[in-house]
């Protein structure tokens, strides 16, 4: 019998505070007009300082499993899609494990810059097709106020905070993930990079002195790749599913630029009501571009059942990716009852207790080992 990737759950979460085009105005040298006609952005979210990509995953993640009605200790796998980890090691899914007490969940990150989300439902689909998983937590987190330099108008400009997480579920109706593709073009690599911090340039006072620590874009060659490589890969996704883009109903680009947007729709033939855009309140959240614009494409009612979705993509690397998913019929939007949201901020309280009981255990064998030395 042959198996399906479902999406049964969906949550978003962006920080409280917004960044408005006035407010950088007042930081960089740019305008409100200059941001609007060149991005399409008008605001955009940014992390509180004890925020991070690992805990906005986890408030995405939360409600996506709130949706599905899903108890985290079921999750077989976690994806997390990050371009800005918490750390270079442990991954940040790991983090992200740990604080939904998913226990019996695996957990990775991937690196596939803007494109890391649609490569990791590529990934998780294919894990349950093959019948390896049953229940596979897909994540896009990016905390990208913390690697542009907020001195150079033409990047700051661009980026925002924030998490998107779709549920996978192993189903035998027909539907969900219909198909993927993914790209590469490592040629490209100078394009859109972090030049120092890795094992190429380890973090040193010149790097930083130098600010090699900060996104470094070339925006006109970005924007020719982009414009090309995003209307085929829609395309190829489209054929790869059986299908043509007349019964594709909704397509959700990832949102870098709304120029970027706009030529894609053009060059795919699509009305500007079957292109779902929200950049002018976010920004470009890289890899949490597309989960977060899906949410709010099912919250506005964009989106219903047997819908055929495009999800297209590109990143760092140079990278590139598309889906088909066709939504599923019968699938749970209602919020839990407050029992339940009371015991799973119960749970989380005895996750983060655990959690503290197994360092304070390490912390006893590792005094206990110093004393037999």
């Amino acid at each position: 019998m042959k198996r399906y990737a479902q999406i049964v759950g969906w949550g978003k979460y962006a920080p409280s505070k917004v960044l408005t085009n006035d407010e950088l105005a007042a930081m960089v040298d740019t305008s409100d007009e200059w941001i609007r006609t060149r991005t399409g952005i008008a605001e955009r979210h940014i992390a509180a300082p004890k925020e991070a990509t690992a805990s906005m995953a986890v408030q995405a993640a939360r409600e996506a499993l709130a949706v599905a009605d899903v108890d985290p200790a079921r999750l077989n796998l976690i994806i997390v899609a990050t371009a800005t980890p918490d750390y270079l090691f442990p991954s940040t899914a790991c983090l992200v494990q740990n604080a939904l007490g998913a226990e019996r969940a695996a957990a990775f990150d991937l690196a596939a810059g803007c494109s890391g989300f649609v490569y990791a439902l590529a990934v998780a689909s294919q894990l349950i097709a093959a019948g390896a998983y049953e229940l596979v937590l897909v994540i896009g987190s990016e905390t990208t106020s913390r690697v542009v330099d907020w001195t150079d108008r033409a990047t700051c400009v661009l980026f925002g905070d924030g998490a998107g997480a779709v549920l996978l579920q192993a189903s035998e109706q027909p539907g969900g993930v219909l198909s993927s593709v993914l790209g590469a073009d490592g040629s490209g690599a100078d394009l859109l990079i972090m030049p120092a911090g890795g094992s190429r340039q380890p973090a040193s006072a010149e790097t930083v002195a130098q600010g090699l620590h900060y996104a470094r874009m070339d925006g006109r060659e970005i924007y020719r790749f982009a414009t090309r490589t995003m209307s085929k890969a829609a395309e190829q996704a489209v054929q790869q599913a059986g299908l043509t883009l007349e019964q594709v109903a909704l397509v959700l680009p990832h949102q870098a630029n709304n120029r970027i947007i706009e030529t894609v729709a053009k060059l795919l033939k699509l009305p500007e009501e079957k292109v779902f855009v929200n950049i002018d309140r976010y920004g470009n959240t890289s890899a949490a571009s597309i989960p977060i614009a899906l949410c709010e494409a099912v919250e506005t009612g964009r989106i219903k059942p047997d819908d055929h979705l495009v999800l297209v993509s590109f990143g760092a690397g140079l990278t590139w990716a598309s889906a088909v998913v066709q939504w599923g019929a019968k699938v749970k939007v209602a919020p839990p009852p407050w029992w339940k949201r009371a015991w799973y901020r119960l749970r989380d309280l005895l996750v983060a207790l655990r959690s503290l009981w197994r360092r304070y255990l390490r912390w006893v064998d590792a005094l206990h080992g110093e004393g037999e030395g």
